[in-house]
């Protein structure tokens, strides 16, 4: 197998194509944990979040209408996973398995009504996907403009990822985001309001998951159909454990992820003449995330991560 630079760029640009959603679905689940909520919820609302964008991106014919329907799509089951595990103290994972059955269910089902009773959207067009960037400031076919082939998602994940750092660290609202997700109590007795910082970091999450979402029809894939997550939202989960929760180290995470995604694609391409089934190649990413969370050691969450808050409690 002989790679060119040209394969090597286009392994580089898809490489953050792909971890892009991963990125932006990484830091709402960092946003959701840190404050001392477990939001497992990811892979549904990533999935909730791709269908509104694709039905919106192709009704209206404007991706940027499509993102902030799959924006609000994440709001929604972002807040209705706060209501069930802040408000009425259920089980945190219970209420994100619910929220992993009640989004795609809700998807397939919105689906179904608008499209006919299919199970798939209509395409969207090229003039609704998102625009690219930089590649054009390049020599065309060259090894720069083949790297810097990447849609605006990309540039706007790394930024996410700086931003949600900066907003942790540097802000007195990250302090208390990590102070409630440490200790609430303490918190609390210092007049910080322990629901509404989750809240806003719970919903928050929910936005980001389905952002997270709603790239991928408007990029990768260009429409919305059932399987279209298969198992992004986890491994999103897995890469901000494997970055213990950082927001530097789980777009390192994402970036190894995206980078066998992109690989098994770039193998599995008949030039290269591998004898190898194009189904076994389609699984070393989640190969990789077994191994990785098998080999990762102890990644400690915040203290209070998945315990309810009673502040009538002893």
């Amino acid at each position: 197998m002989n790679l060119s630079a040209f394969d090597v760029g286009l392994l580089i640009s898809s490489t953050m194509t792909y971890a892009a959603p991963l990125i932006i679905a990484g830091m709402g689940s960092i946003m959701s944990e840190t404050s001392g909520v477990v939001n497992i919820g990811i892979e549904g609302q990533m999935t909730i979040g791709a269908f509104a964008c694709a039905a919106v991106s192709v009704l209206t014919g404007s991706p940027w209408i499509g993102l902030a329907a799959g924006a609000a799509a994440g709001a929604f089951f972002g807040a209705l996973h706060g209501l069930a595990s802040i408000t009425f103290k259920a089980d945190q994972t219970i209420s994100g398995i619910a929220v992993n059955l009640l989004a795609p269910g809700g998807a397939i089902y919105f689906c179904k009504a608008i499209f006919d009773g299919s199970t798939q959207t209509k395409p969207v067009s090229l003039e609704s996907k998102l625009p690219m960037a930089f590649s054009a400031l390049f020599p065309k076919d060259s090894f720069f403009s083949y790297m810097f082939k990447n849609y605006i998602s990309v540039y706007f994940c790394l930024l996410l990822a700086l931003g949600i750092w900066f907003l942790l660290v540097k802000t007195k609202l990250g302090l208390r985001i990590r102070a409630v997700g440490e200790h609430p109590r303490a918190a609390a007795t210092l007049g910080v309001s322990v629901f509404k910082v989750r809240y806003f970091c719970v919903i928050l999450s929910g936005v980001l998951a389905s952002l997270g979402g709603a790239v991928i029809p408007l990029s990768t894939v260009s429409y919305f159909f059932p399987a279209i997550i298969s198992g992004q939202g986890f491994i999103a989960i897995a890469a901000v454990i494997f970055g213990k929760f950082k927001p530097g180290n789980t777009v390192l995470a994402c970036m190894l992820f995206g980078f066998c995604k992109s690989l098994s694609l770039t193998l599995g391409n008949p030039k290269f003449g591998l004898s190898v089934s194009v189904h076994l190649l389609s699984v070393i990413p989640y190969i990789i995330t077994l191994l990785v969370l098998l080999f990762i050691g102890r990644s400690h969450a915040p203290a209070a991560s998945g315990k309810i808050y009673d502040p009538a409690g002893a």
